[in-house]
């Protein structure tokens, strides 16, 4: 019984030291990786962007591939995440603005507006690219 109580204390020990998950991502990691993983053109230079990613503070992208666009914003943590929807609900084009909850996404300090609703797996491998 104790020799099973010291593998459980180590197992879950191992387990939380495997943990890389970063608590809040960074725009500059994870552009790299849209770039290079998924072949989606990405822009990041301050003069390129919008209001919002532009004056985000962890940075911001704008993403192009076929069919669709985002404009990513990048807040300094989870606090930042409610200004930032409220700027791109601000700022949105006015033909955005009836469905922008269809196209308005967060993951922890990220907030994500696509032009069109996006599948899934098209989120899911965007969210895959978040580094810290």
């Amino acid at each position: 019984m104790r020799r099973s109580l010291w593998a459980l204390l180590l197992l879950a020990a191992l387990a939380a030291g495997c943990n890389t998950e970063p608590s809040a991502y960074n725009a500059k990691p994870t552009g790299k990786c849209i770039r290079e993983k998924l072949h989606y053109r990405v822009a990041s230079d301050p003069a390129s962007l919008g209001v919002v990613e532009g004056h985000a503070a962890r940075g911001g992208l704008v993403v192009h591939h076929p069919g669709n666009a985002i404009r990513i914003a990048f807040g300094e943590n989870t606090d930042d995440v409610p200004g930032i929807e409220s700027g791109y609900r601000r700022f949105a084009p006015k033909k955005l603005r009836p469905h922008i909850t269809d196209v308005l996404r967060t993951n922890k300090n990220v907030v994500f507006l696509w032009t069109v609703t996006p599948p899934s797996e098209e989120i899911d491998a965007v969210y895959g690219c978040l580094k810290g």
